[in-house]
């Protein structure tokens, strides 16, 4: 019994070190923190599938979590603006990834060659920071590099694991993004509109630009006058792509695409409850993203 007792004392002193508790604002920084603690730890994130991290309220346990956690990573306040106050009261540390030395940043409006009168949605205004800046490989790269160096630090027994990580989700991400120019290389060129303007880095990484944005604010119905020029943008575009974003699909659609050679489908740029939460998942989320986007296109 005694003998017993020692190897489990052992074994809960070895788990309780590599305990180290990470949370992720957004299910993307989730996912790119489970490949640097593959094998660790598990890390968790504070907004459910299907909440925006542009207005999310949060719960007395989502601000317990956040107080309570070893390491905690957010975008900034250019994305969650509902987590400075919060974030006011924590005394352990916290990373706005936003501000990472090596990212590449853009801001809204960037290299644009739209229509006259092309829009952006109400949520991003033009010079804005795009705080959706996870979806460039590149920048996924900066993040894991920033999460291996404070968990080596919060967590030196397993070191050496987490470099192993680090180094095995580099590589990873070269073949991703060899596999993502081959997949949408076919598409170059073919327009597609989309509903919410979260795209920008991954097009800008993959020679791939939306033709515009139907912006539409939630608590306004659009006029009929609106509706009209709308619906004109499409017919000019002959046949395209028009993508809403999950878990919201605008009612307006249907009527924008009625008797058009338009095909509705979805991209989702936060991975939802589609993608699971594994070492592999960030790249899981990207394919799904190239793969979306270029089956509907391939399908006009």
């Amino acid at each position: 019994m005694s003998r017993f007792l020692v190897v489990f004392l052992l074994f809960f002193s070895a788990s309780a070190a590599a305990d180290v508790r990470v949370l992720t604002s957004i299910k993307p920084l989730q996912l790119i923190a489970a490949a640097v603690q593959d094998g660790v730890g598990a890390p968790e994130v504070l907004l459910p599938p299907g909440a925006s991290p542009h207005n999310y309220a949060l719960r007395p346990s989502d601000v317990r979590r956040v107080t309570e956690v070893e390491l905690l990573y957010w975008i900034g306040p250019d994305m969650e603006s509902f987590l400075p106050r919060v974030l006011k009261s924590r005394s352990l540390p916290s990373v706005a990834v936003q501000t990472l030395p090596g990212l590449s940043l853009r801001h809204f409006g960037e290299g644009e060659a739209h229509a006259d009168g092309d829009e952006h949605d109400h949520d991003h205004q033009p010079g804005s920071l795009d705080a959706h800046l996870w979806l460039l490989p590149a920048n996924a790269r900066v993040i894991a590099e920033r999460m291996a160096a404070d968990l080596v630090a919060a967590d030196p027994e397993n070191a050496e694991r987490y470099k192993r990580n680090l180094s095995a989700f580099g590589e990873r991400l070269t073949a991703l993004d060899g596999r993502i120019k081959q997949r949408v290389a076919g598409v170059v060129g073919k327009p597609y509109f989309v509903f919410h303007e979260a795209f920008d880095y991954f097009e800008s990484a993959y020679g791939l630009q939306h033709a515009g944005v139907f912006s539409i604010a939630s608590e306004v119905q659009p006029g009929a006058q609106h509706v009209a020029a709308m619906r004109e943008r499409l017919q000019q575009a002959g046949p395209t792509c028009v993508f809403s974003e999950p878990p919201l699909r605008p009612r307006l659609i249907t009527t924008l695409s009625d008797g058009l050679p338009v095909r509705l489908a979805e991209l989702d740029a936060l991975g939802g409850k589609e993608i699971p939460v594994t070492a592999q998942g960030y790249e899981q989320l990207l394919e799904t993203l190239s793969n979306d986007l270029a089956g509907c296109l391939e399908a006009l």
